[in-house]
Parts: structure tokens; sequence; C-alpha cells
């Protein structure tokens, strides 16, 4: 019996190593990825602010353009942290987007259509999920 449990313990240890060795070898991968969902995440956070900013536009109408440059500040930090085509496809919609509603706000809109934003905020969270 006890030969049988230090066989089973060394399967798990090798196992563990073998297991460990990829992990190991791929940290600065899963470091990039997870600033990426963490950067995804702020960026989230900056699209619920800008939804709320253009409902609340006759209140405090800069708020939208705080929002708008929370998202770029935070898509120029996944853009400098990637060279992954998928991700940096997906920071390029939203900016585009960002952009649009930057305009549609500098041209008198105080109500612009965001969803083009929050679907490429999504497709960005969606590439940055490891």
């Amino acid at each position: 019996m006890a030969a049988r449990h230090r066989s089973r313990t060394a399967a798990l240890a090798v196992a563990a190593v073998l297991v460990a060795l990829p992990a190991a070898v791929g940290c600065d991968a899963v470091d990039k990825a997870l600033d990426c969902v963490q950067t995804a995440d702020s960026i989230a956070d900056s699209v619920t602010d800008l939804q709320q900013a253009v409902e609340n536009a006759k209140d405090d109408p800069g708020q939208a353009d705080e929002a708008l440059d929370s998202i770029d500040k935070n898509l120029g930090k996944i853009s400098d942290e990637t060279d992954d085509a998928d991700i940096n496809k997906a920071v390029d919609d939203l900016q585009s987007a960002v952009k649009n509603v930057r305009t549609a706000i500098d041209n008198g809109d105080a109500t612009p259509d965001i969803s083009p934003v929050t679907d490429a905020a999504g497709e960005l969270t969606k590439v940055c999920t490891p």
C-alpha cells in the first residue's frame, strides 16, 4: 500500500512539473493577456460612464468628453502592450467608434448613438479574454 502511495505521489509530482513548465515559459503572454483584460475592463467602465454622460448631456456636456478621453487613454495602453492582430483590430474599431461619437458631440449632437462604442468595447473584451 505504501509503495502504491509513493508511486501515486511521484506521478502527481511529475504531472505538476509538466503542467508548470509551459506555464513558466508563457508567463509574459499570460501577463500581457491579463493586462489586456484589466484594461478592457477599465474601458467597459468608461463606456458605462459614457452612456450615463450621454443620458445627462444637458446637465453636464463635458462628462462625455471625459469618458471618451478615458477610453482613448486605455486604448493607447492596450495598443502599446500588444502585437496581437485581433486585439489591434478591436482597438482600431473602438477608436473609430469613439472618434465618431466625439465628432457627433462636436457637431452639436447632445445624444449621439454610442451603440458602435459599446459593440466595439464588447468585441475588445472578447479578444482580450485569455
